[in-house]
């Protein structure tokens, strides 16, 4: 057996959608165009969550997964967004390649948010397989770009209401 069922650990619900403050917000995606069917998934569903009145979202593209943080630090350097959103997918194969990437682009992703105070929303997933890639990123029930645009939304709430109070 494949898929979530089989991994009783792995989340099987998308969270709810988060309360809209009334406060502006900015989101940037930065997006692979490596693995692009599945990246376009991400980029879909959570573009879908986000799309509010008084959100902006900007999408930026880079090659690969690799890629990804040093455009999420030159945004955050530049203050151009109130959440950044990393996303991408990475599938494994042979070779250790894929883990090795994986925990660098982690890694990066975490030390940009803390070093500049932008949350940096890590959707950068690796799969085992297509099947799980599709299940995670083109389907609705378990979408973690669906995912990631809620968790931007409650981190941009928190972010805002801290920095607002006296």
């Amino acid at each position: 057996m494949s898929g979530p069922a089989a991994n009783p650990s792995v989340s099987q619900f998308i969270p709810p959608r988060p309360r809209v403050v009334a406060a502006k917000h900015t989101f940037a995606m930065v997006a692979s165009q490596f693995n692009p069917s599945y990246v376009q998934g991400l980029v879909d569903h959570a573009t879908r969550d986000l799309q509010t009145p008084l959100a902006k979202v900007a999408l930026y593209r880079v090659p690969g997964a690799f890629e990804i943080p040093i455009v999420v630090r030159e945004l955050a350097q530049q203050k151009k967004a109130d959440v950044i959103l990393a996303l991408g997918v990475i599938l494994k194969g042979k070779t250790n390649h894929a883990d090795n990437l994986s925990r660098s682009v982690t890694d990066a992703l975490q030390r940009i948010a803390l070093d500049y105070g932008v949350p940096v929303i890590n959707c950068v997933h690796t799969f085992a397989n297509e099947l799980e890639a599709r299940e995670r990123c083109l389907e609705e029930k378990i979408n973690r770009g669906t995912e990631a645009a809620r968790a931007a939304i409650e981190i941009a709430n928190v972010m805002s209401d801290l920095r607002t109070r006296p």
